[in-house]
């Protein structure tokens, strides 16, 4: 009787010593194989490539992403033949506007009746009416503020008009084509009424010629 109870007891074990195996095994191959798998196919689906949407300019090189601001600069006293983004500022640093510095897309957390924010502003709209060569007051508010995340690839179609005689005086190229290629990448709303309408400046600035630094030395190895 003893004995086979005990018999009884460890085939009750190997059975969910067994159960338990299989579980295990199941669940690694859905969560640890199947799970993952379709994240990477889901995320490979669409326009928007989960490899960080890289943007090529006619050579073949990437220059960026379609998905993240990158204000080009040019030397001081150069020529500037590219739309420019919102601005980016650091209060920290105690810079309006901040260029090239990834620490500038973090919030400054200053409300409007802040005096840092009204002067940063201030300086953002002199600064921009003197490159684009128009008054202070008709300065787009997108381009005086910065964007949620600091690092947004849209401007408001009013702020890309805005630049238009600039990039055809300095490209040499026609106005009505300089704004045909703004049109060309102006975005509409989202499904037809989230949002607004905006313009990807990386995308609009590579159609205009910007090109990747030293691309033929890079991918050569040079």
């Amino acid at each position: 009787m003893i004995v086979m109870r005990s018999f009884g007891f460890i085939t009750g074990v190997v059975r969910a010593a067994r159960v338990g195996l299989l579980m295990l095994v199941a669940l690694s191959v859905i969560v640890g194989v199947a799970y993952p798998a379709a994240v990477w196919a889901l995320g490979r689906l669409g326009s928007v490539s989960a490899e960080g949407s890289p943007l090529t300019d006619a050579n073949g090189c990437v220059v960026g992403s379609k998905l993240i601001g990158v204000d080009p600069q040019v030397p001081a006293g150069e020529p500037d033949p590219f739309f420019h983004l919102r601005t980016v500022g650091s209060v920290v640093a105690d810079d309006a506007f901040t260029p090239g510095d990834p620490a500038a897309a973090l919030p400054s957390n200053q409300g409007p009746s802040s005096e840092i924010l009204a002067r940063f502003v201030e300086e953002r709209r002199a600064v921009i009416a003197a490159r684009e060569n128009v008054t202070p007051h008709s300065i787009p508010v997108d381009a005086v503020t910065g964007s949620g995340s600091g690092i947004d690839p849209h401007i408001s179609p009013g702020y890309a008009a805005l630049q238009v005689p600039r990039v055809a005086r300095v490209t040499g190229i026609a106005e009505e084509q300089v704004r045909d290629l703004v049109a060309a990448h102006t975005e509409g709303r989202q499904l037809g009424f989230l949002g607004v309408e905006r313009v990807n400046v990386p995308e609009l600035n590579v159609a205009l010629g910007l090109t990747a630094p030293d691309c033929d030395q890079v991918s050569s190895g040079g």
